[in-house]
């Protein structure tokens, strides 16, 4: 009968090198920890201290103030007062139930990690639609992101950088990322090529092309993708609550732990109610961008 086991069908001395590879690469990622950890530290300082205050910024200011604003944008983005009257409705009922500081940690971690994914993702969205030897090189990267567990994530983070706000942060961004990166490069690759006829026809510069025709159109695909990054973001919230990250995931891992139905069922729904708002806010601007250019086209 055939060994269960494949890896016991490897000759001995194959199996001692596989064992020995592990132990080196391990070995030596425990080595450049100690070697550069404190220099990477030192350079994510600008991102810890950003973070820090934004945190401070919405878990002091006022209620009603931080209420106003989130209302403001929710309309300024959508054009919508039901929607906007909904985020107030969420956002009071959050604030009743005894969870408006983790949910504005939460919403700190959400941000910053969303505009990072914004500020990375995008160029590397723009980098491969021009070229396709960047996405060849980009996209088994993407798919590695994309399938690997969000726990694996955590390994080399806390490795290199211990617990705290910067590694969650980091492990968010890696986990978030890829659909921003994905759909600006669909996005850019949709647009017809008869309007990008037409713009080099008028003289437009490769730069006026992208931030006057390409972009522009691809918007409504960007912020599909922008809107898949925050959801994302949130679904790892849980997750980097393991390493320190304070919010709503906090909670949630601590009523797993003991067992407290109602508090990781409230704060659970109040995850959700923040996914709801981003998605209905990202989504109303989407499509009032869309119906923005076809207006224009049409005209």
């Amino acid at each position: 009968m055939a060994d269960s086991n494949w890896l016991t069908q490897f000759p001995a001395m194959e199996r001692a090198e596989l064992v020995a590879l592990r132990k080196y690469l391990d070995g030596a990622y425990r080595e450049f920890s100690r070697t550069y950890g404190d220099a990477i530290e030192t350079f994510f300082d600008p991102l810890l201290y950003f973070l820090v205050w934004f945190e401070k910024l919405l878990l002091l200011s006022p209620w009603p103030i931080v209420l106003t604003v989130l209302i403001g944008l929710s309309y300024a983005a959508s054009r919508s007062w039901k929607l906007s009257l909904g985020v107030l409705a969420a956002f009071v009922l959050i604030g009743y139930f005894g969870m408006w500081a983790d949910t504005m940690r939460t919403l700190a971690i959400i941000t910053v990690a969303t505009l990072l994914s914004i500020g990375i993702g995008v160029p590397i969205g723009i980098a491969m639609a021009r070229s396709d030897r960047v996405q060849t090189i980009v996209t088994p990267i993407l798919d590695i992101m994309q399938t690997m567990p969000a726990f694996v994530y955590l390994i080399p983070v806390v490795m290199l950088l211990g617990i705290g706000k910067v590694p969650g942060i980091l492990a968010v961004l890696v986990y978030a990322i890829p659909p921003v990166i994905r759909l600006t490069n669909l996005g850019i690759r949709l647009v017809d090529k008869d309007v990008l006829e037409a713009a080099i026809a008028f003289g437009a510069t490769r730069r006026q092309r992208l931030f006057e025709v390409q972009l522009p159109l691809a918007l409504p695909t960007i912020m599909a993708g922008i809107n898949q990054t925050i959801m994302m973001a949130l679904a790892m919230v849980v997750i980097a609550s393991m390493i320190g990250v304070k919010g709503l995931g906090q909670p949630v891992l601590k009523a797993i732990t003991n067992q407290y139905f109602t508090m990781g069922l409230l704060n659970g729904l109040a995850l959700v109610v923040i996914a709801i708002v981003f998605d209905r806010v990202s989504q109303a601007y989407a499509k009032r961008s869309q119906k923005h250019l076809e207006g224009l086209h049409g005209a």
